[in-house]
């Protein structure tokens, strides 16, 4: 079954951390006539979030439908019902996905931005400041954090305002019925237009219908890769398929390079260079970013196949999380995004077998610890995870 439908004649810009973002995100709120569906999973109260909560709100006030979803874990309880305060009193829609958790442990992980059905959004990016850290929104990053989304004018953008729409139903309290003539409807895929560039595609990742798109679109392209294949991830913990992948497309001779983010969580960087040892020995080159947060979710495969998002290669977005990816067919978007991924191969420390040896027995056991109890925990939340 194929994982992405492309379709083709779109536009699709790349937009690197909010210093590009905000202001093409900002232009497109403010230039709204008729309807905005916004959602993402961490709401800041900075100064960033604020010029876009205004913006929001100008255009309720100018008659603009205006529908914000944003995820109750990532955003808080507290500052996801003052925003909740803030927008009912100008008018704009708002609901928080699975507070409390009563629908289970999945989390909207989401950034997705359409307006008037004429431009879309898509990406990593989160509604908070480049200069704060994600998890402690008081405390400066030393760079600005490293992250990207495109803007996509086009047919795709039709897909992408559907499942929007989608989204924004199945947060508010529809009956079972409701729900089931959603379910089919969204099964409903868009008919491939033709050969001609740009060719992208919308895959999104949920709970039930799409357990496994994001994921399948991935392992497809790391199958059929010839040159080489980068990729750029914050966490990295991904099921055996996948690591397999990546192994075999290195011992066939593809240049496979993985960029990961360290220094955010201790654990999570544990169980990521569990990992090492076994990429490294089939010929993956392993880079470690230090620069500043890396919070970037995408790839290049062959120089012509791309994808940009809010998937991390972990079990948490690909087998539990709700995510959204843009995947792109275009030999100058995949170059543009491939220069980006080498800028950060290039700010980043290489990884060799040689690093692992002087490594002391207290830290490969703690890696090993780490690895197990992560798995034992993905095992019981995250059926497929392996």
């Amino acid at each position: 079954m194929r994982s992405v439908t492309y379709v083709a004649n779109n536009d699709v810009t790349l937009l690197e951390s909010g210093s590009t973002y905000l202001p093409a995100l900002l232009e497109a709120l403010h230039a709204a006539e008729q309807e905005i569906l916004y959602e993402t999973y961490i709401y800041a109260e900075d100064e960033t979030a604020r010029a876009i909560t205004d913006a929001l709100i100008a255009a309720a006030k100018r008659g603009v439908k205006v529908r914000v979803v944003t995820d109750w874990f990532g955003t808080g309880n507290r500052a996801a019902c003052r925003l909740g305060e803030t927008f009912a009193a100008a008018g704009v829609h708002y609901r928080m996905f699975n507070p409390w958790f009563k629908r289970g442990a999945a989390r909207s992980h989401r950034k997705v931005t359409v307006v008037d059905n004429e431009v879309a959004f898509v990406g990593g990016i989160n509604t908070n400041d480049d200069m704060l850290c994600d998890y402690e929104p008081h405390e400066p990053l030393p760079a600005p954090r490293w992250d990207f989304a495109v803007r996509v004018h086009g047919p795709l953008v039709d897909e992408i305002h559907r499942e929007a729409q989608a989204q924004w139903a199945r947060t508010g309290h529809l009956a079972l019925g409701r729900r089931v003539k959603l379910f089919k409807e969204m099964r409903k895929k868009p008919p491939a237009q033709g050969e001609r560039p740009m060719r992208a595609g919308f895959v999104v990742r949920d709970n039930l219908r799409n357990r496994r798109t994001i994921q399948r679109a991935y392992l497809q392209a790391i199958g059929q890769a010839r040159k080489r294949v980068l990729m750029a991830t914050p966490y990295f913990a991904p099921g055996r398929r996948f690591r397999d992948a990546m192994c075999k497309a290195a011992r066939r001779g593809v240049d496979v390079c993985l960029l990961i983010g360290v220094g955010e969580f201790r654990v999570q960087d544990a169980v990521a260079a569990s990992f090492y040892r076994e990429l490294l020995e089939a010929g993956v080159r392993i880079v470690e970013y230090r620069k500043t947060q890396l919070h970037a979710k995408v790839a290049v495969v062959d120089d012509i196949w791309a994808t940009v998002g809010s998937s991390n290669c972990d079990a948490l977005s690909l087998f539990i999380n709700q995510e959204a990816n843009v995947v792109v067919r275009d030999a100058r978007f995949a170059a543009s995004m491939a220069q980006q991924i080498q800028n950060g191969i290039a700010d980043g420390v290489p990884v060799g077998l040689e690093d692992l040896r002087k490594l002391s027995w207290v830290r490969r056991c703690g890696h090993e610890t780490a690895y197990f109890l992560y798995k034992l925990t993905m095992r019981i939340f995250a059926i497929g995870y392996a």
